[in-house]
């Protein structure tokens, strides 16, 4: 459709003014030699030297008409070619997006940009920046090409990034005198775009030219890497509403703990493992005491934060292995996978230690009671490991509270003595 479009434009591609002039000039030499043929003589030879004269000028109008077609067609010609290529750019584009929606990690979702960037800007080098979990920091996910060569800076603080504090595209060029950010370090050109979903910035794109003329390039394609930036911010604010919505389908809101639904799913998998491997796995029951005073004396919001601090205290003391969930209300619950009954009872003591630290720092009296269970030492299945740790707790809340009990060991099974084969004589 374009090149039939150009070659219908070139027909029209020369001033009007000149093909009016050139049909003027064929009218008019046309007309002398009618006249020089019908008159004769003398005037037929000056009427040659002025057909002459034309048609010199008539070729000098046609060189610089062609002139100017050519120029102008090579101009459309230019322009159809820009015009694909930007068709190609939104067609890649459009394939970018719908492989960012099957991206279900950070990971994938870096991959695809590499991918869509290295095919669009082959000549320029990226990376991707992403907010660590304390939003003070970004750094590197993803970078392209993965060649060794490419060092750019691997973290950076939002404060030194003049496209982060602007929430705008940022050209950084260290060979001019204009504003450059300081994690730049004065190397390579780069254009910098914040990814911006939803109001929040969840990262941000930076593009790098090794030429010396980088930053011309770069304004090129400010366009298409903002295009970039656009689609991927998009898919990191999905991203992060899926590990959202996951988490609260996993963890108590409150103390950020694993949810009763999610401990029993743990337990039975341990469990499970527990009995191929013939490992032991225990369960701490744990019940605040007096919580309910600690709400009516202190009021609800305290009772909040004692909950929040008691798992504080418990995360940071069990293995990476250990499970701490939130089994209801002021009851929590550890699971320890390869712990036996004892070395579980020291744990219980040094958690209820722990907790009854926090004494000092709420201005309240905060103990716990403690109910410890494990398999196969008191418990043989999941179906009375928990409620063998519960009733625990109730002897530990019997005795007094602020203390440790285990439930009763299982007497052993009776080992079977092999019988000796009898040599018959």
């Amino acid at each position: 459709m374009i090149r039939e479009r150009i070659s219908i434009t070139a027909e029209r591609a020369s001033p009007t003014w000149l093909r009016k002039l050139l049909r003027a000039s064929h009218a008019i030499s046309a007309a002398i030699l009618v006249a020089a043929l019908i008159e004769g003589g003398t005037y037929l030879r000056y009427a040659a030297v002025l057909s002459l004269l034309f048609m010199l000028a008539q070729t000098a109008i046609s060189v610089v008409l062609a002139s100017i077609s050519e120029q102008r067609i090579s101009s459309l010609e230019n322009i159809a070619k820009k015009v694909d290529e930007q068709r190609e750019q939104i067609e890649q584009l459009f394939s970018m997006t719908d492989m960012l929606q099957s991206a279900h990690s950070r990971e994938d979702a870096g991959e695809v940009l590499a991918a869509a960037a290295t095919e669009l800007l082959p000549d320029l080098r990226g990376a991707l920046y992403i907010f660590n979990n304390s939003q003070d920091r970004l750094d590197v996910a993803t970078l392209w090409p993965n060649d060794g060569i490419s060092d750019p800076v691997r973290s950076l603080v939002p404060a030194t990034c003049w496209a982060l504090k602007r929430g705008k595209i940022q050209i950084n060029d260290p060979h001019s005198i204009n504003l450059c950010c300081k994690h730049n370090g004065g190397r390579n050109a780069t254009i910098e775009v914040p990814m911006i979903a939803r109001g929040k910035v969840h990262g941000l794109l930076m593009l790098a030219s090794d030429d010396i003329d980088g930053a011309t390039r770069l304004r090129e394609i400010a366009r298409v890497a903002q295009a970039l930036a656009d689609s991927m911010s998009l898919a990191l604010a999905n991203i992060a509403l899926q590990e959202k919505l996951r988490t609260q389908s996993l963890r108590d809101p409150l103390t950020g703990l694993y949810n009763r639904r999610y401990m029993e799913d743990a337990l039975e998998r341990h469990l499970n493992i527990a009995e191929r491997n013939g490992s032991p796995t225990s369960v701490i029951m744990i019940d605040l005491d007096h919580f309910k005073r600690i709400n009516d004396s202190h009021g609800h919001g305290k009772g909040d934060a004692v909950l929040r601090d008691v798992a504080a205290q418990l995360t940071a003391a069990v293995r990476p292995s250990d499970i701490v969930a939130r089994y209801g209300g002021e009851e929590l619950m550890v699971i320890m996978p390869g712990c036996d009954l004892d070395l579980a009872m020291r744990k219980a003591e040094m958690l209820r230690g722990r907790i009854e630290s926090l004494s000092e720092l709420h201005g309240t009296p905060i103990t716990a009671s403690f109910g410890v269970a494990c398999v196969p030492e008191t418990s043989d299945a999941m179906r009375d490991l928990v409620p063998m740790a519960d009733a625990a707790l109730y002897v530990a809340k019997d005795a007094g509270r602020n203390c440790v009990k285990a439930a009763s060991r299982r007497a052993p099974y009776p080992t079977k003595t092999p019988r000796l084969a009898v040599s018959k004589m």
